[in-house]
């Protein structure tokens, strides 16, 4: 690219910065749209207008951008995440699922990625599999309860009593307005 093209693209961005600061996201959506024109493979154009649309409730937009972010960077864990936490929310399963794997693969430190391939595996399910993402992502946060609110319904529903117990006393130690209200929904009780 010409250095002509560069300082338009460097000052199409600082424009985008200014109007996000100001809030003025239509004139964020815009610039980035021009940077696009220029550079129709730019990750953070790509990455900003997903985010963008996605604000506005173009889930179709995002995931469309989105689509096209994870085909020019394959590599860019962030970008999987993000497809499959919107191909989820609209219910297409297994293209969310590839997505969320996709970023597991890339990060396999990425905790919210594993909890998205558990939501989905529990959408479509397949339990162990959600289990197992679960317990990754456990493992990874072990002191954020919504992965571990999620495994001990999981659980519950497996019909494993003693490990979803034994989630509720671990739940006691650090959440535990949490682990009353697995104790409330499930009708188990702690040990303590």
């Amino acid at each position: 690219m010409p250095l002509t093209g560069m300082l338009q693209v460097f000052g199409l961005r600082l424009m985008a910065k200014a109007a996000l600061v100001a809030g003025r996201h239509e004139a964020a959506l815009t610039r980035f749209d021009q940077i696009l024109v220029c550079q129709p493979l730019d990750l953070h154009a790509l990455a900003s207008r997903a985010h963008l649309l996605g604000q506005r409730g173009d889930r179709a937009g995002a995931i469309e951008t989105l689509y096209r972010l994870t085909a020019a960077h394959p590599e860019h864990a962030a970008g999987w995440f993000n497809l499959g936490f919107l191909l989820e929310e609209a219910g297409v399963l297994e293209p969310a699922r590839e997505a969320f794997q996709c970023a597991c693969d890339l990060a396999p430190d990425l905790d919210r990625a594993w909890f998205g391939l558990a939501q989905v595996h529990i959408r479509a399910g397949r339990l162990d599999e959600a289990a197992a993402a679960l317990q990754v992502n456990t493992r990874l946060q072990p002191f954020a309860p919504h992965g571990w609110y999620q495994l001990a319904r999981l659980h519950v529903q497996r019909q494993a009593n003693e490990e979803a117990i034994r989630i509720i006393d671990h739940l006691h130690g650090f959440e535990p307005r949490v682990a009353a209200q697995l104790e409330r929904e499930t009708g188990l009780q702690a040990s303590r």
